[in-house]
């Protein structure tokens, strides 16, 4: 028996197995549900219960706290539908989804971008195209069924001249994936990833101007974006905010200078939380979401894309919806949970 998930208020409808999460079933049916850790970890997927039952397996409470849970709200990474449901998600749209590819994928090149920064780029298989959302992530699959995930740092249209994908991947000290990067990996390996995954990808439907928010490898999803808005002529006035413990923790500062060049409708804020004397750091301080708020204290007419530390994420969620009235549908997020995160 399967039940009916209808989503309002664009109206798609999809169908979900018994014991499927209503984000697999959505996900398998090219449904563009918001959703980022897939996990119960990160809270991308929570949305309102309009009718119906719904059972959560194992969830965060930062993800889904029971008061948010008796106030009918619930998360579809891990929300099994036991009647038909119908719920809100006002970020689903008509937009197709990509399929989801499993391939294999040969190191190219690796690049220490900082102290502890590699940018990876993956040679795809010429014969088979692999189409994703400027934004979105592909999972790593380790030997012992683990996964990584990590969000594409190149926009889509690169693929044209040569299959391959660039991540940013910070070193996690005890890390089973980053500690073998960091330590073992050689370029010619091959490796095994699966997606695209995630709802994180620009709304060109809009003409709002947009705050992109970032911290630490959270810029890897914005430059994939920001070189998407540039190939489209894009010109929605656009701010980046992108915040690090230290100057060099801003580890493509140069590509954004470049681009900064280039795009007349597009301004770079770096905001440093923990400069030390030496690095003569005059620059805007403290926390990089706070740096926004004092910028834009209305933002009720703005878009808003973060990306990094669930932390950084969550703080700003709370504070512009709360303080500087921005619409909670236009708050769009790729929280990089880790491992750990998920426990």
């Amino acid at each position: 028996m399967t039940f009916t998930i209808s989503v309002e208020p664009s109206g798609r409808t999809f169908t979900a197995e018994p014991e499927e999460s209503m984000l697999a079933a959505g996900i398998r049916q090219g449904i563009g549900l918001p959703y980022g850790c897939k996990d119960g970890a990160c809270g991308s997927c929570k949305c309102k219960l309009v009718s119906g039952t719904v059972k959560h397996g194992p969830h965060q409470p930062k993800a889904l706290s029971a008061d948010e849970e008796a106030a009918g709200f619930v998360l579809t990474c891990c929300g099994v539908a036991q009647t038909d449901v119908v719920i809100e998600s006002r970020q689903v749209t008509e937009a197709g989804a990509f399929p989801i590819k499993k391939m294999p994928v040969r190191v190219s090149t690796m690049e220490r971008a900082s102290h502890d920064v590699v940018v990876l780029r993956l040679q795809l298989p010429a014969s088979d195209a692999f189409q994703y959302h400027a934004g979105q992530y592909v999972e790593f699959l380790l030997r012992d069924g683990d996964r990584r995930s990590y969000s594409m740092a190149n926009a889509p249209h690169t693929q044209a001249t040569a299959p391959a994908l660039e991540l940013h991947l910070r070193h996690m000290p005890g890390g089973k994936f980053t500690d073998h990067v960091f330590g073992t990996m050689k370029e010619k390996d091959i490796l095994r990833i699966e997606g695209p995954y995630g709802s994180f990808f620009l709304r060109e439907d809009s003409d709002k101007p947009i705050v992109f928010l970032a911290s630490g490898t959270g810029f890897a999803p914005i430059k994939a974006v920001i070189e998407h808005m540039q190939f489209k002529g894009i010109t929605r006035p656009a701010t980046l905010y992108w915040g690090g413990r230290r100057p060099a923790d801003l580890y493509q500062s140069a590509w954004l200078e470049a681009r900064l060049a280039e795009m007349p409708n597009l301004r770079y804020v770096p905001v440093i939380s923990h400069a030390l004397p030496e690095d003569a750091w005059s620059g805007r301080t403290g926390f990089v979401h706070q740096a926004v708020l004092e910028d834009f204290p209305d933002l009720s007419g703005h878009e808003v894309y973060a990306c990094g530390a669930p932390i950084v994420v969550e703080s700003a969620q709370r504070d512009y919806v709360e303080k500087a009235g921005l619409p909670a549908e236009a708050f769009f997020a790729d929280s990089f949970t880790s491992a750990a995160d998920k426990i």
